[in-house]
């Protein structure tokens, strides 16, 4: 179970620099889908945040419904839970967060709670929490506060390579976006990630003395391509006829188009989380940035071989990541230790969390 300290005034936290990093510690659901009242850990023995932590479970555990509680309970966007029509106390999440290095003597959680959550705390607490919560909200508004969300419902259409407006697509941060993990018209992924590739090697090719758009360009070549190494694959560019990226697969150059689903899924992953730190984290190499990274269904389309050893490369191409892959795959579960594995299972009519040891025998 986590555990969450008390919470101090907003007045005595020091000055913040632009570009706020966040990795959570905790989260707590109450009435929210199977879920009666649970609390999880998302932090080591030491309570340091965990570099990745998968969540194992058959379908109907909840696995989406924790990871979109966690999304709409954060800095910058915290809503109110969808109620149940069988249960008549309101639903709510609460999640902890470290600020990292941008809170060196903070001696704290960040809380950050739905609107209107009873945490059964005195008044007098819950206002201070509520007032440092409002604090950091505005604080989103100057940067930071990373975190990407990939719903199971995720496609790849035919879509052509356009940079438009980049200002307002690539390089916009938004850390006030709602995440949506069950609408499919919003899970198409193709126009986006091929938006970030493209954009970011044209940037660099015309402005060669730009730091920024070269850091931007090296990140997600590097990251791309340690993603896609398990495939025997490597991201080649941008092709200057039709701005497409290319990458080699089986020996030949290939359209993002023609790579095979798995390898889409994978540069995608990659694509996406470094546009994302890029842009909440501008004067940063995103390979250094701290942020939140959910996957649902983070098997999917992928070869066995390649699901196990996914959360290896995600942690080695991002380090400073914090990735939180649901999955019912043993596969992707397998070469990590059990202190990073959640197992949701059903027992006596109750879903039950184990952790540990426990979340293998289980």
């Amino acid at each position: 179970m986590g555990h969450v300290s008390p919470v101090s005034s907003p007045a005595s936290a020091p000055p913040r620099r632009r570009g706020a990093r966040v990795r959570l510690l905790a989260a707590r659901l109450v009435g929210l889908g199977p879920f009666e009242d649970l609390t999880l850990s998302f932090a080591d023995e030491r309570g340091a945040p965990r570099g990745v932590v998968v969540v194992l479970g058959g379908g109907g555990v909840g696995k989406t419904t924790l990871l979109s509680a966690i999304s709409s309970t954060r800095p910058g966007y915290a809503v109110a839970c969808p109620a149940r029509a069988d249960r008549g106390a309101r639903p709510f999440a609460v999640c902890d967060y470290a600020l990292g290095d941008d809170e060196p003597v903070r001696p704290h959680a960040l809380r950050v709670a739905s609107p209107m959550a009873d945490l059964g705390e005195p008044e007098a607490r819950a206002l201070v929490r509520r007032r440092e919560q409002a604090h950091f909200d505005r604080l989103t508004e100057l940067g930071g506060f990373a975190l990407v969300a990939f719903s199971p419902l995720r496609w790849f259409s035919k879509a052509r390579a356009v940079a438009i407006a980049p200002g307002q697509t690539v390089l916009r941060h938004d850390p006030r976006a709602a995440c949506s993990f069950d609408d499919a018209a919003r899970a198409e992924l193709s126009r986006d990630t091929k938006q970030a590739l493209s954009y970011a090697g044209v940037a660099a090719a015309l402005a060669p003395g730009n730091v920024s758009f070269g850091r931007f360009d090296a990140a997600l070549r590097a990251v791309v391509d340690t993603l896609l190494a398990p495939l025997e694959s490597s991201y080649l560019g941008v092709d200057p006829r039709s701005l497409e990226p290319i990458f080699e697969f089986a020996g030949a150059r290939r359209t993002f188009d023609e790579l095979p689903t798995s390898a889409r899924h994978l540069v995608a992953f990659g694509a996406l989380t470094v546009r994302a730190l890029s842009a909440a984290y501008p004067a940063r190499d995103p390979r250094e940035a701290e942020g939140i990274v959910l996957v649902d269904d983070a098997d999917a389309h992928l070869p066995p071989v390649v699901a196990a050893g996914l959360p290896d490369r995600l942690v080695t191409a991002l380090p400073r990541v914090q990735w939180v892959l649901a999955t019912s795959s043993q596969h992707v579960a397998s070469r990590v230790d059990a202190s990073q594995i959640v197992a949701l299972r059903t027992l006596d009519g109750a879903v039950v969390a184990f952790e540990g040891a426990d979340a293998r025998l289980h």
